[in-house]
């Protein structure tokens, strides 16, 4: 059952990339009528929601967009930058949701933002409690430790859920709502941010199938 569910999921995320750049790639060479670039609208979205201290840069690198909340700056990637298609604009629109839900406080994110650093060290140490278990004639109590602390990066993964699908759920509210984009146009880009949102799922399911591997592997076992 393991590697029925192993395989299903790696041809399933295997295909939600394949989807995401399909996408990406199609509404990457369908510009808006407005003309407007994906810096454009994310400095438009900050300032018509009350944010100034955010500052919009470009990043190199494809998909490389990301909001950061500790050094107050929206990256956007060069084919997002620069851009006037569909797909720049609902990618700089949904990094822009990330900046709103970090002003407005939205619980996920802080959370999420909380759990960064023990996420960072339970990933680095997880391994090396596995391994010493496993070197140390499968010693239970460093395993169920490794095991607990790889569950912490599957618990980030679930929380990046509602965090991801809030961000587009805001973009696509405000890109309708302010008459940046025509109808079809936000329809265009849900399809867009819609297919990104999958590759989160596809990352969670992925996490949790290796949780599940190490407590079949390691969780429980009687050493007597």
């Amino acid at each position: 059952m393991y590697w029925i569910l192993f395989i299903g999921i790696a041809l399933a995320s295997w295909l939600v990339q394949a989807n995401l750049k399909n996408k990406f790639e199609k509404y990457s060479k369908i510009p808006i009528d407005g003309g407007l670039t994906g810096r454009d609208i994310a400095v438009k979205m900050l300032h018509d929601n009350g944010i100034y201290d955010v500052e919009v840069v470009s990043t190199s690198g494809s998909l490389t967009d990301h909001y950061n909340p500790s050094k107050k700056t929206l990256n956007l990637s060069d084919s997002v930058y620069g851009s006037n298609s569909v797909a720049a604009i609902g990618v700089a629109a949904h990094e822009c949701g990330h900046a709103v839900q970090h002003q407005q406080g939205y619980a996920p994110l802080k959370i999420r933002g909380a759990m960064v650093p023990a996420v960072n060290l339970g990933s680095n140490l997880s391994w090396l409690f596995i391994l010493g278990g496993v070197i140390l004639g499968m010693n239970q109590t460093l395993l169920n430790v490794g095991i607990l602390l790889f569950s912490l990066a599957v618990i980030f993964q679930l929380v990046t859920l509602p965090v991801e699908f809030n961000a587009s759920s805001r973009a696509l509210r405000i890109l309708g709502s302010t008459g940046i984009m025509y109808e079809d146009e936000v329809g265009q880009t849900r399809k867009v941010l819609s297919a990104a949102a999958l590759t989160y799922v596809a990352g969670a399911a992925s996490a949790l199938l290796s949780l599940l591997r190490l407590i079949i592997l390691f969780g429980g076992r009687d050493n007597d």
